[in-house]
């Protein structure tokens, strides 16, 4: 059988309140990590968005308009 670690055995861990307060303090450490977009690039991907979106309405509509005619054309 294998035995416990004495490291498993003395490792305690933190009460609720140091969890809660080592939670928040790596939210703010992720925080500090993030980069505004400058104009430029909000623009940019903005404009990347919706022409994405006008092509999957267009694909959408497409398969809409011609599944729609494929079973008018089978059951008539």
């Amino acid at each position: 059988m294998a035995k416990k670690s004495s490291a498993n055995a003395s490792a305690v861990k933190p009460n609720v309140f140091m969890r809660i307060g080592l939670f928040i303090k790596q939210i703010i450490d992720e925080l500090r990590k993030v980069v505004t977009p400058t104009s430029k690039e909000l623009f940019m991907w903005s404009l990347a968005v919706f022409i994405f979106v006008i092509l999957l309405m267009v694909v959408v509509t497409g398969l809409d308009f011609g599944l729609g005619k494929l079973v008018m054309w089978i059951f008539g």
